[in-house]
């Protein structure tokens, strides 16, 4: 599937901010069954610097900083992309989750080493006994580990409601655990967790899904929104996504962003400023099929 993107958002001022500077990660990574086709980032007012660079984990990040009083900040990210179906082992050829465990412990080859870094807690990501505890359910003594993670994103999808108001992006693990809600991140999360409190790899994925409108009814433009998902790593298989929101895999609708070992590593916008006062955010998302391909 070949799709044009829009990504757009504003912040608007009461007070005027006298300086910016932004971090953005928007551009569609390069993957095997994903090509960026074109990228261009609209900054306005237009900034007095504009770079880019590649991030640890690969992801393209660009910097700006704006040093002229403001009172609106606009951000708007263009992409072409092209995303192909991923080949799915059958989650019973996977190995048993202890023995890729006891593979990522020892990490005796350079991969496994840099594989291993995502075992581990990072900023939105803490070991929790309660998560372990939910996970061993699916993680039973010699199971495949894919098998496993299928059912552990099924238990998800079924056990947690999507709730938008019923948390912010800082809200912790432990506080979705005791609400049993939450929106794609807080369940990104939830999984990461629970993979990892069993010495498993799994890594934070930022994208778009695109949205289907009901039959009979035309897509809204900026009616798509960013989404997060999760991949956890099968050796022989490489890196697995699941979509717990959805419990699914994602295929051709999932537009990959960036990844790293949570939300903080790929947050779309960041930054600082001086000013401002109060502040109203928007943000329109539209992921439109492009008709005739590229």
């Amino acid at each position: 599937m070949h799709y044009n993107v829009r990504h757009t958002t504003v912040y608007s001022y009461t007070d005027p901010v006298s300086l910016c500077q932004n971090e953005v990660h928007l551009t569609p990574r390069q993957t095997p069954v994903q090509t960026c086709n074109g990228f261009l980032l609209e900054v306005s007012p237009e900034p007095m610097l504009l770079r880019s660079r590649i991030d640890a984990f690969g992801n393209q990040v660009w910097y700006f900083s704006l040093e002229e009083p403001h009172h609106e900040l606009r951000v708007t990210a263009r992409s072409r992309v092209s995303v192909a179906p991923r080949e799915i082992p059958a989650p019973g050829t996977t190995l048993p989750w202890e023995q890729v465990r006891d593979q990522l412990l020892a990490a005796q080859t350079v991969d496994l080493r840099m594989v291993s870094q995502f075992r581990f807690e990072s900023p939105h990501v803490h070991y929790l006994d309660d998560v372990r505890e939910y996970a061993a359910v699916s993680f039973t003594p010699g199971r495949p580990l894919l098998d496993a993670a299928f059912d552990l994103t099924s238990r998800i999808f079924h056990d947690f409601e999507y709730a938008p108001t019923a948390t912010t992006v800082s809200t912790p693990t432990r506080e979705v655990m005791k609400l049993r809600r939450g929106v794609c991140q807080d369940f990104a999360h939830l999984q990461i967790t629970a993979l990892r409190c069993l010495g498993l790899a799994a890594r934070y994925v930022s994208g778009y899904l695109v949205t289907v409108p009901p039959p009979g009814k035309t897509k809204l433009i900026g009616a798509d929104a960013s989404h997060a998902w999760l991949s956890v790593h099968c050796p022989g298989f490489g890196w697995i996504d699941l979509d717990p929101t959805n419990n699914i895999v994602p295929q051709e609708r999932h537009v990959t962003i960036g990844w790293g070992r949570d939300y903080s590593d790929v947050c779309p916008i960041q930054g600082v400023l001086t000013g401002g006062g109060p502040q109203v955010l928007t943000v329109s998302v539209d992921v439109s099929p492009q008709l005739g391909g590229e």
